[in-house]
């Protein structure tokens, strides 16, 4: 054995080192280590070096809540997000329990023993550590691998394609022709970015998002950092952008017609009245049934209206030598391409999950509050919000992780697990028509149709649940 903590955490990203933070806090008897499959601290924030890379959600609830973002920019730049949970990671002394370069393989728990195992791939050779507790902080997409489908005629492009999960230091688009496919934050971000220098960058979407423009930096929270401490200035911002958030969630699904109609009026207002908003910027469905984009300072709109970029909707027949051919004919043509396509969701980084001995799959369990998973002891999975900042929901899984790991100690315990009743229904796990999401479906956890296995994505619910909500509330066993 390698070691043995009370805590494994496997991920040193923003999850894992509020994970490893809230410990600190709240469990300072506590030993702990994190399993980091890659040599850098930052998760999505170290991977992602594509250009212009930035949150898509506000800083003051994708921010840590003990922790205050005191830089001016509220929608921040890749670059700064990973010197954040850098600092915030130095300054709770986590870096020291950080093992770089293990890649996690397997965990197996065992009920004689209440204790996990942990296999780790480190240097060509298996490390194996145990815990009393395990908590994934990995996050939930594929890190070796995006999605990324095949175009046909792909070998015959005489130009680089690129994805944006491996962008390649050494390309260069200065004065060059580029078709970003792709209609998420991701393309929302390259377009303006590369707009900058090269001769002409093309969105090419087969079917429109929702974008909307707001401001890098939030006026109210400049003026309530000169008012006030930084602590209470950074609390008061993120409750105004929590409310604000949940507000603008419950207006789209209650009154989605409105809130579309408002929605597609601010781009046709950003772009102008010969702008085809209609073909490029209104999507099929609903707001919030898929995420929707954040245009810092409406800097796709400026580059759309400088004629830097441009918007095409189509679906593509194949590529050529020269670029992309539509199924409508047309040809875009093009010396870069980037596949601006999604993501692979992968919840355990390709590990398996096994208890006592028999492998766990997922898709064949409820998850418990959106944290734990049914049939499952003494495991956490981080998974933050998908209508709000991640870190909101992270940070409330890591303050009830450390609640939990406290009752059991206080109880005489040695594991809890949740367990759920038969009257309990499946349902899917997200109510999310994003293409990652519904590729995923099958291999996702459920959720049930009522509380606690019920996911309600409304944080004001959640930390009530959560931080103040009985912890044996009848679901969890303990043993």
């Amino acid at each position: 054995m390698d070691g043995d903590f009370d805590v494994l955490i496997v991920g040193a990203g923003l999850s894992g080192v509020g994970m490893a933070c809230h410990l600190g806090m709240k469990c300072p008897d506590k030993s702990y280590a994190i399993l980091e499959a890659r040599g850098a601290i930052g998760g999505t924030w170290d991977l992602f070096r594509y250009p212009g890379i930035r949150s898509d959600s506000d800083m003051y609830t994708l921010g840590y809540v003990f922790r205050p973002w005191t830089e001016a920019k509220a929608i921040a730049d890749g670059p700064s997000i990973r010197a954040y949970v850098e600092r915030t990671a130095a300054d709770h002394g986590v870096p020291p329990h950080i093992r770089f370069g293990h890649r996690v393989t397997r965990a197996d728990w065992s009920s004689a023993e209440a204790r996990w195992t942990v296999e780790a791939e480190h240097e060509g050779a298996m490390s194996r550590f145990t815990c009393r507790f395990l908590v994934m902080g990995s996050g939930y997409y594929d890190y070796a691998e995006g999605h990324r489908p095949r175009f046909e005629g792909e070998k015959t492009f005489a130009g680089r394609i690129v994805h944006p999960q491996f962008w390649p230091e050494d390309l260069d688009w200065a004065d060059k022709k580029v078709v970003v496919i792709g209609s998420g934050a991701t393309a929302v971000t390259l377009v303006p970015e590369m707009a900058k220098t090269a001769a002409h960058v093309t969105m090419l979407q087969r079917s429109p998002s929702y974008v909307v423009s707001r401001p890098s930096v939030d006026g109210i929270a400049e003026r309530l950092k000169r008012l006030l401490p930084a602590t209470a200035a950074y609390r008061l911002t993120r409750l105004k952008n929590v409310a604000l958030q949940m507000v603008f969630f419950r207006l789209a699904r209650s009154r989605p017609a409105k809130v579309k109609a408002k929605m597609i009026e601010m781009v046709g207002d950003e772009l102008g009245p010969g702008f085809d908003v209609g073909t490029h910027f209104t999507p099929r469905y609903n707001p919030w049934d898929q995420r929707v984009c954040l245009v810092p300072d409406g800097d796709l709109f400026a580059a759309l209206r400088d004629g830097g970029a441009s918007v095409e909707t189509g679906e593509i027949d194949r590529f050529t030598a020269g670029g992309v051919r539509l199924k409508s004919g047309r040809e875009l043509a093009a010396d870069v391409i980037v596949t601006a396509t999604g993501l692979k969701i992968s919840l355990m980084g390709g590990a398996e999950l096994a208890v006592d001995g028999r492998v766990q799959d997922l898709s064949r369990t409820l998850a418990y509050k959106a944290i734990m998973f049914g049939g499952i002891p003494n495991f956490a999975f981080i998974f933050g919000y998908t209508n709000a900042s991640w870190t909101l929901k992270a940070d409330l899984a890591a303050d009830y992780v450390c609640r939990l790991i406290r009752h059991i100690d206080r109880k005489g315990h040695r594991s809890a697990t949740p367990v759920a009743g038969s009257d309990v229904k499946p349902v899917p796990f997200l109510d999310f028509s994003s293409g990652y999401v519904q590729r995923a479906l099958d291999r996702l956890p459920k959720q049930g149709d009522r509380p606690p296995w019920r996911l309600k994505q409304n944080y004001a619910f959640d930390a009530a649940t959560l931080k103040w909500g009985r912890i044996e509330d009848g679901a969890l066993r303990f043993a």
